[in-house]
């Protein structure tokens, strides 16, 4: 494991508790990923569903609820164990760097993968990509959420649009302040690894906030409902 993923996972680790517990409530999240990356997402009673990033399971929670079969991974050992707590009556839960094959999954076993807010990590999304097609069944759907580009480039104060950068953000929303390394890149460097290996982008949407975000945060429902801060895609496995 590299040092910079190696560095996410101990800080997942260490803040897994405090995202846990704000994470049914949080408005970026609660109010602003989560509506907008479901909705997205097709029907998923009875369809097996590969929750990569799981966090602490809430997506997984969400998607068992909708009759969903729900297989979860994420990198952080501390948020799997979270996401099994969560979800103890179903879904099977793993840790896993998503840089690496997805060995335990067969090919064309799954019928969607949903990735929320967790491919920034990677700096090359390649290989990630292509095992989620692998794992997808022919007509199967990838959605993802992710920090959308245009945002980042200014809250990153880059000089260098089109390259893909390192880049270290100060949470303070989940409690102790932590600073989380990840990457920055362009709009195109976000759409080329889907349409390269084997899907066809099917929607790009960039969100607002749904209503109950103003109830928790005026000042940052104003600003998203002005410019975006995260941006979903969804491709279809041809």
């Amino acid at each position: 494991m590299d040092p910079l993923t190696l560095k996410i996972r101990q800080t997942y680790d260490q803040l897994a508790a405090d995202f846990d517990a704000h994470i049914d409530d949080k408005p970026h999240n609660a109010y602003y990923d989560r509506p907008n990356t479901l909705s997205l997402l097709p029907e998923v009673e009875g369809k097996h569903v590969l929750d990569a990033g799981c966090g602490p399971g809430k997506y997984a929670e969400i998607l068992l609820e909708r009759g969903a079969r729900v297989t979860g991974c994420d990198l952080s050992p501390r948020m799997v164990e979270l996401a099994r707590r969560r979800n103890p009556n179903g879904g099977t839960f793993f840790v896993h760097d998503l840089a690496n094959p997805l060995e335990m999954l067969g090919e064309a076993s799954c019928d969607v993968v949903l990735c929320a807010l967790a491919l920034h990590y990677l700096r090359d999304w390649g290989p990630t990509i292509r095992e989620f097609h692998r794992v997808l069944r022919p007509g199967g759907c990838l959605v993802l959420s992710l920090e959308h580009p245009f945002f980042d480039y200014g809250y990153y104060n880059s000089g260098a649009y089109f390259d893909t950068e390192e880049v270290t953000a100060t949470w303070t929303g989940f409690g102790t302040p932590v600073e989380m390394p990840g990457y920055r890149r362009p709009l195109q460097a976000c759409i080329t690894p889907l349409t390269e290996n084997g899907f066809y982008l099917d929607r790009l949407l960039e969100p607002r906030p749904v209503p109950e975000f103003e109830q928790h945060d005026p000042k940052h429902f104003r600003e998203l409902n002005a410019f975006p801060a995260f941006m979903m895609l969804r491709g279809v496995r041809g």
